[in-house]
């Protein structure tokens, strides 16, 4: 995910640069280095040309400089083409890209294998799905799940399966906007600008959509909760996504606004927990889902963590230019969050179809 500290750099850039909305060219050439072309008239005309080595940070515009204690291997104002193609060159960003793109193929491989499989359920007392081995919940917990899994549900009730996909979506097209943020950001100023704001409507999107199969497959037989939960961590979501997209909130006035929301966002999705342990907790299904949720929050507040202390680069500037440094280690621990609380949403899935109402 990338980094909320360029945006006032950027706002600063823009209103100081009339010449930026007005000439497309600039959108596309860095600012970097001139040469002279001779046209057939023989008037000459200068035009940027762009300077495609890598940089060092004390070289950067200030809206590129986030993290003081990456010294190399900068990308600064690169043209568009360049910029695309250095998705398979090496520099700073690249495991920062990667890292998310994977973990983009991954649920993507993850969505269509469930959509090949959760259809046979219309047709057979029993079926095939991801799922985790029946048993002791706690052995199964601390053991690395198999991928594929069969799990045999006796005289099945199909659910809508869309909170599911749902998730699966929000997680891709987080996972997706902050790889490209990662690999555009790069270009221009103005670029920087509309990647973050993408990158923060999908960390709302990823943040929204997880809560759907805990409160969708947990309370569907109870609609009043179900509905007063669904309808609140909509609201929450949506309005997060408002406030990262409009450039008002950018505002440092607004800055509480902003952190309330996702305070709401978060107590909105803890209040559905406690109550499924209070009413469904002699269950196994629920202690096994909530153990997992437990581990995704865990996994994403160790990743936030290590980026907001910026270690382990913190400590040895200069050594994790292109490997190991926080914003790397945050990535892995976010996809694998995700792919925890897929686990969670495949349990509630079976869990719901196989106990019906």
């Amino acid at each position: 995910m990338c980094f909320e500290a360029s945006t006032m750099a950027c706002n600063a850039r823009l209103q100081s640069s009339s010449s930026f909305s007005t000439d497309a060219m600039q959108f596309l050439i860095s600012p970097r280095e001139t040469k002279t072309v001779s046209y057939e008239n023989e008037e000459t005309r200068s035009i940027k040309e762009p300077n495609l080595g890598l940089v060092d940070y004390d070289s950067l515009p200030e809206f590129l400089k986030h993290n003081e204690f990456i010294l190399n291997y900068y990308r600064s104002e690169w043209p568009l083409k360049e910029t695309i193609l250095s998705i398979f060159s090496i520099h700073n960003e690249t495991l920062n890209i990667w890292t998310h793109l994977i973990g983009f193929f991954i649920f993507v491989i993850l969505t269509g294998y469930a959509a090949s499989i959760f259809p046979s359920a219309t047709n057979n007392n029993s079926y095939s799905m991801l799922h985790l081995r029946s048993g002791n919940s706690s052995n199964t917990f601390t053991s690395f799940p198999d991928l594929f899994i069969t799990v045999d549900l006796q005289r099945p009730q199909l659910f809508s399966r869309w909170p599911f996909y749902l998730y699966l979506a929000g997680a891709m097209f987080c996972l997706l906007m902050s790889s490209a943020c990662h690999l555009f950001s790069c270009h221009s100023c103005k670029t920087s600008y509309i990647m973050l704001r993408l990158d923060f409507a999908g960390i709302s999107g990823l943040i929204v959509s997880s809560f759907y199969p805990l409160v969708y497959y947990t309370f569907t037989c109870h609609p009043f909760f179900r509905n007063v939960y669904l309808c609140s961590i909509t609201a929450f979501g949506l309005a997060a996504i408002v406030v990262s997209l409009v450039p008002v909130f950018d505002s440092p006035q607004f800055r509480p606004v902003r952190a309330v929301l996702f305070a709401c966002m978060a107590a909105s999705g803890i209040i559905p927990i406690a109550h499924k342990m209070i009413t469904f907790g002699h269950r196994p299904e629920a202690v096994l889902t909530t153990q997992y949720e437990a581990a995704m929050a865990m996994s994403y507040g160790i990743g936030v963590l290590v980026y907001a202390m910026r270690v382990p680069e913190r400590w040895l500037p200069g050594k994790f230019d292109l490997a190991g440094h926080s914003h790397q280690l945050f990535h892995v621990l976010v996809v694998a969050g995700a792919y925890t609380h897929y686990l969670a949403s495949v349990v509630y899935l079976g869990w719901r179809e196989g106990e019906g109402c």
